[in-house]
C-alpha cells in the first residue's frame, strides 16, 4: 500500500502506531514478493495460502480481461471472455494463456500477468532441478510445456529434426511403455530398437549393439539415441555417460526421458554426468510424478539455453496456463526447505520398504531382486511362487470352499484390494504398436532370466541357450514422490495376504 493511502488512514484513527501495526501483513508479504523477484529462485520457505493467494489476485488483475475499466472493450475474436463463474473461479480469472502464435515464450501483451508467472515459473523450476541433484551445468534452462511428457517428447524430437532434416532414425532401447515409443512415431520418424542385456538381476544398455547400428544406419542418418532413466526394474537406468559420449563422437543428437527422474540422485547424477561428458541435447521430465501436481505438463531442460529457445519457438499457438499456474502454485507451497524434505522422505521410504519385502521373503516364496542401479522401483521375483504354486480344490480339501488362486491373479487381486500401481509382469504377452512387435510386453527384454553367474558379463550371450530358458515373472512397484508410511504398512500387510492366497503357508 502506498504512503499516502496509510497515511489517511492514519489520520482517520488518529493513530499512525495502529495503522503501521495493522499493515505489517501486506509489507511482508511485498517483501516476500520483491525477494521472490530478485532471486528468481525457490523461496527458502513455503508461503502460506494466504499469501499465495494474494499475489494471485494481484497478478491476474494485470491480465486486460481482469481490469475494471469500462472503457476497454475487445473487439478480437480471443478476449478472455469466460461464461460460467465456476470455470472463471477455477482459473483465478486467468484466461489468456500463454505465448504468442509463434512462440510459447513471448509476452503476451493481454496478459501481463499470466507471463510474468510464466516466465517465472520457468525460473524456479530450473533452481528445483538443481535443488534436486543437477548441476548448473546441465540444468542451464528449463521450459515447462502444457503437454504431458509423451507429446513434449514428440515436440523435442521434430526440434531436432528441424537441425537435420535429412536424418530420420531414433535409436531407442527399448523400455516398455508405450507412449515413449509413440512418440517416435507421432514425431514422423523411424525407431529403431535396440535389445536390452541382463547383467546380474539388472535389465541395461547394450552399448555394443547401439555402436553396431550407428555404423549400419551411418551416423548422419541418425537423429538422434533417445535414453530412459527412470523405469520399471528390473530395467535399470541406461548407460548415459557412455551414450553421450558416443553422441559427441559420432555428432549425434541426445534426448533424455527422464519421465519421474527428478526424484532419483541417481538418475540426475547420471544426466550431470552425461552433460560434462559427452552429448545432451534436451531430458523431459514430467511435472506430476515430480512435483505433485495434476497431469498436463512437462519440463524440457537442457545444458544450452539456444536449445531451450529453439524448442520454444517450435510450439505452435498459444497455450494452456492451467499446468504453468499449478506449479507456480505447488513450488511456492513447498518452498526449498519443503521441497528437499519430500526428496529426503522417498529415500527413506525405499529403503524402509525394501526392508519389509525382505521379511515377506523369510515367510513366502518370493525374493527381492538385485536392481541397485534403480532407486525408484523394485522387482520381486515370483519364480518360486509359480514353481510352489500347488492348486488346492475341493478334492484335495474335503468340506473346503477356499480355492488357491493362480500366480498371475496377484497384480488384480492386490489392484481389488486398492493398491493401485503394482505390476504383476508375466511372460508369455506380444504386443504390436504400428507394426513393431515386442515380445515379453512389459519386461523391457525378450527373455528376462537374472544371469547371477555371470555377473561380470556384458552381453546375454554369456547364458548357454538362453532363448530355452523359461522368462522370469517378479511383482513390480515404484515407491515415488508423496509415499508415507502408512502406505508402507498397508501394502506389506495387503501384499502377504494376497501371497497367503496364492501359495498358502
Amino acid at each position: 500500500m502506498d504512503d499516502e493511502i496509510a497515511t489517511h488512514l492514519g489520520r482517520l484513527l488518529d493513530n499512525n502506531n495502529y495503522v503501521k501495526k495493522g499493515l505489517e501483513t501486506e509489507a511482508n508479504r511485498r517483501t516476500k514478493l520483491n525477494v521472490l523477484l530478485t532471486q528468481q529462485k525457490l523461496p527458502e520457505r513455503h508461503w502460506s495460502d494466504k499469501d499465495i493467494m494474494w499475489l494471485i489476485e494481484y497478478l491476474s488483475s494485470m491480465d486486460y480481461n481482469n481490469m475494471y475499466s469500462k472503457l476497454q472493450i475487445g473487439l478480437g475474436e480471443r478476449e478472455g471472455r469466460i461464461y460460467s463463474s465456476l470455470v472463471n473461479q477455477r482459473h483465478y480469472g486467468f484466461a489468456h494463456g500463454i505465448g504468442r502464435s509463434g512462440n510459447i515464450t513471448e509476452v503476451q501483451p493481454k496478459a501481463a500477468g499470466s507471463s510474468i508467472i510464466y516466465k517465472l515459473t520457468n525460473k524456479l523450476i530450473t533452481d528445483s532441478l538443481r535443488v534436486a541433484g543437477l548441476s548448473k551445468n546441465a540444468a542451464k534452462a528449463s521450459l515447462l510445456f502444457p503437454m504431458a511428457t509423451g507429446m513434449t517428447i514428440s515436440l523435442c524430437l521434430r526440434a531436432l529434426a528441424q537441425q537435420s532434416p535429412n536424418a530420420k532414425y531414433v535409436i531407442w532401447p527399448r523400455i516398455d511403455q508405450k507412449s515413449c515409443f509413440k512418440a517416435i512415431l507421432t514425431a514422423g520418424l523411424t525407431p529403431v530398437i535396440i535389445e536390452n542385456v541382463i547383467i546380474g538381476d539388472e535389465i541395461t544398455t547394450n552399448i555394443s549393439e547401439i555402436v553396431n547400428k550407428i555404423h549400419e544406419l551411418r551416423p548422419e542418418n541418425v537423429l538422434c539415441i533417445y535414453t530412459t532413466t527412470s523405469c520399471f526394474a528390473p530395467r535399470v537406468p541406461d548407460k548415459l555417460v557412455a551414450v553421450a559420449a558416443l553422441c559427441k563422437e559420432y555428432k549425434i543428437a541426445h534426448l533424455i526421458n527422464n519421465a519421474y527422474g527428478v526424484q532419483s540422485k541417481r538418475c540426475l547424477g547420471l544426466i550431470s554426468d552425461a552433460c560434462a561428458k559427452g552429448r545432451v541435447d534436451y531430458f523431459i521430465q514430467s511435472t506430476d510424478k515430480n512435483y505433485l501436481v495434476p497431469v498436463g505438463g512437462a519440463i524440457v531442460a537442457s545444458p544450452n539455453i539456444l536449445s531451450i529457445t529453439a524448442i520454444g519457438k517450435l510450439y505452435p499457438g498459444r497455450a494452456s496456463f492451467s499446468p504453468i499456474l499449478d506449479m507456480f502454485i505447488t513450488l511456492l507451497s513447498m518452498g526449498k526447505v519443503g521441497f528437499i524434505k519430500l526428496l529426503e522422505e522417498r529415500i527413506n521410504h525405499f529403503n524402509q520398504i525394501k526392508l519389509q519385502i525382505t521379511q515377506i521373503s523369510k515367510i513366502y516364496p518370493i525374493s527381492l531382486l538385485n536392481t541397485k542401479n534403480n532407486d525408484i522401483s523394485l522387482a520381486i521375483s515370483l519364480k518360486n511362487v509359480v514353481d510352489k504354486h500347488v492348486l488346492k480344490n475341493l478334492s484335495q480339501n474335503p468340506g473346503s470352499e477356499k480355492i488357491y488362486k493362480t500366480p498371475d491373479w496377484i497384480g488384480p487381486m492386490l489392484f481389488h484390494r486398492n493398491i493401485s500401481g503394482a505390476r504383476s509382469v508375466f511372460p508369455g504377452k506380444t504386443l504390436e504398436i504400428d507394426g513393431y512387435s515386442f515380445k515379453n510386453w512389459c519386461q523391457h527384454i525378450n527373455n528376462f532370466y537374472p544371469n547371477k553367474e555371470n555377473d561380470l558379463n556384458n552381453t546375454v550371450s554369456t547364458i548357454i541357450d538362453i532363448n530355452t530358458l523359461e522368462s522370469v515373472p517378479y511383482v513390480n512397484i515404484a515407491v515415488a514422490l508423496g509415499f508415507n508410511n502408512e502406505d508402507i504398512e498397508v501394502f506389506t500387510s495387503r501384499f502377504s495376504k494376497v501371497l497367503e492366497s496364492v501359495v498358502g503357508n
